[in-house]
C-alpha cells in the first residue's frame, strides 16, 4: 500500500492559485495541459495537490500560458513550490503521526476540537499520553517513548509567541475515565486547569445531563488558517485511517456540530469548576 500523502498548506495554496489563474485565463484543463505539453491527468494532479512537487520548469510554463508577467507574483509562486516540499521537525516522527497531522496544526491559526473519550492530544501530559499508548498492548517501550515525544513536541504550537486559538469541548466522561494511576489522572487535570488560564485556550465540558447531542457520532478537529485562500480542514481519526475533509459543505457540517455541542456545554467557568471538583475527588 502506498504511503498516504497529505499536502502541506503551502502545497494546497499553490494548487489553488494555479486553478484560479487557469480559470481567469479562460482555459479548460485539457486546453492548459495541451498548452504546456502535459497530460490532462498530470495537470489535474498538480491542481488537486495530489502531486508532491511542481517542477520549476513546469511552473514557468503554466505561468507563461496564464499570462503571469509580474516578477513578484512569479517569485511568490515559485517560493510556494519550493517551501511546499520542506519537511518540518515532524519528519522524524512521520511513521508515528497520522498523515502528517502536525503539518496542518503548525500552520493553523485556530483549532476547534470535540473529544468524547480522552483528553485531546495537544493537552495531554507525558504520563497521560504514555498510559494512552500502553493501552495498545502490542507496542514496545521504545515505540511508546517515541510516540509520547512526538505528541509533546506537537504541543509547542500552543506556547509559541503568536499561538493559535484552541477551543476544546470535552465530554464529561473524559474527566471520569481514569487513564493510568490516580496520580497520573490528577496531574493531567491540574495541567488542564493551568492551560485554561492561557489567553488562547478555552475548555468546555459537555455534561452527562446534556443527554443526546449533535456530536454523538465521534471526536473531530476543525482547523482554520490565517490566509483566507486556505480552506479550513476537518480532521477525523480511526484505528485504521485518518481523513482530512475540506469541501465547504463538509467543514460547515463539523462547524455546526461544534457550535451545537458548545451550546449544550457548560460555560468555561462552570467547566473549570467541574474539573476542580474532579481533581479534588482524585486527591482525596
Amino acid at each position: 500500500m502506498p504511503t498516504p500523502y497529505s499536502p502541506s498548506i503551502r502545497r494546497r495554496r499553490l494548487s489553488s492559485e494555479l486553478r484560479r489563474l487557469r480559470g481567469e485565463s479562460g482555459l479548460t484543463l485539457i486546453d492548459a495541459a495541451k498548452g504546456i505539453g502535459m497530460g490532462k491527468s498530470n495537470l489535474s494532479k498538480i491542481e488537486q495537490a495530489e502531486s508532491r512537487t511542481v517542477p520549476s520548469a513546469t511552473l514557468d510554463k503554466l505561468l507563461d500560458l496564464y499570462g503571469v508577467d509580474d516578477p513578484a507574483d512569479r517569485a511568490s509562486l515559485h517560493e510556494l513550490a519550493k517551501l511546499a516540499g520542506e519537511k518540518g521537525w515532524w519528519a522524524q516522527y512521520k511513521n508515528l503521526m497520522p498523515q502528517m497531522l502536525a503539518d496542518f496544526e503548525a500552520e493553523a491559526c485556530a483549532l476547534r476540537t470535540y473529544e468524547a473519550q480522552v483528553i485531546p492530544g495537544l493537552l495531554q501530559t507525558p504520563s497521560y499520553a504514555d498510559a494512552i499508548f500502553r493501552a495498545n498492548q502490542v507496542r514496545d517501550d521504545d515505540e511508546i517513548a517515541q510516540r509520547v515525544a512526538a505528541r509533546i513536541k506537537r504541543q509547542e504550537i500552543l506556547h509559541r509567541v503568536d499561538p493559535p486559538t484552541y477551543m476544546a469541548i470535552l465530554d464529561e466522561a473524559v474527566l471520569h475515565r481514569q487513564v493510568g494511576s490516580p496520580a497520573v489522572m490528577a496531574e493531567q487535570l491540574r495541567h488542564l486547569v493551568h492551560l485554561a488560564a492561557r489567553h488562547n485556550i478555552d475548555l468546555y465540558v459537555l455534561p452527562f445531563s446534556a443527554g443526546a447531542h449533535p456530536a454523538t457520532e465521534g471526536s473531530f478537529v476543525v482547523m482554520d488558517f490565517p490566509d483566507p485562500r486556505d480552506a479550513s480542514i476537518a480532521y477525523l481519526e480511526t484505528p485504521v485511517t485518518s481523513m482530512y475533509l475540506e469541501e465547504d459543505r463538509q467543514v460547515r457540517l463539523f462547524n455546526d456540530m461544534f457550535g451545537s455541542a458548545q451550546s449544550c456545554s457548560m460555560t468555561a467557568a462552570q467547566s473549570l469548576a467541574l474539573i476542580d471538583r474532579r481533581l479534588h475527588d482524585l486527591e482525596e
